[in-house]
């Protein structure tokens, strides 16, 4: 694997430099009146995609750990997964978006887009590799037909 640091922690670190971005400066800053409604929304659609992708882990007993792809022990490709090969990731994207709408600084978006940068370049992609050797065909088709994201 190409990444050195697991995705839930590259969240936490982003989430911290957009509260302190939001703190140190003035600039970017917006308010608007749905504000604090849009990140409770986003939150909790964050926290649900989260649930949601970890349950059919959970229910096939195969590895949710990210840092170890070579380890699962079946593909999974229900529920949510009809619709995103990384809904863990669109979680924490929705969770940083949250974080985002809450602060109400318009640069952290700089963030968001980084995110998604980074995971896809270092945890996707290489997590893709690892299953097309693990799955084979099986996945090839998955792939095809479910999106990267969304």
């Amino acid at each position: 694997m190409e990444l050195k640091i697991p995705p839930p922690l590259v969240g936490v670190i982003l989430g911290l430099l957009m509260w302190s971005l939001a703190q140190q400066t003035d600039f970017g800053a917006i308010t608007f009146e749905p504000g604090g409604t849009l990140a409770l929304i986003a939150l909790f659609a964050g926290l649900a995609i989260d649930v949601a992708a970890i349950i059919p882990f959970l229910r096939v007993k195969t590895t949710v750990n990210p840092m170890k792809p070579g380890n699962a022990s079946q593909l999974v490709n229900t529920g949510i997964y009809r619709y995103s090969r990384n809904p863990m990731y669109l979680g924490t994207l929705m969770l940083l978006t949250a974080l985002t709408i809450w602060l109400g600084n318009i640069l952290n978006i700089v963030f968001l887009y980084f995110f998604i940068w980074y995971i896809t370049k270092f945890q996707i992609r290489p997590e893709e590799k690892a299953l097309a050797e693990l799955f084979g065909e099986e996945y090839l088709r998955y792939k095809m037909k479910v999106r990267r994201w969304i």
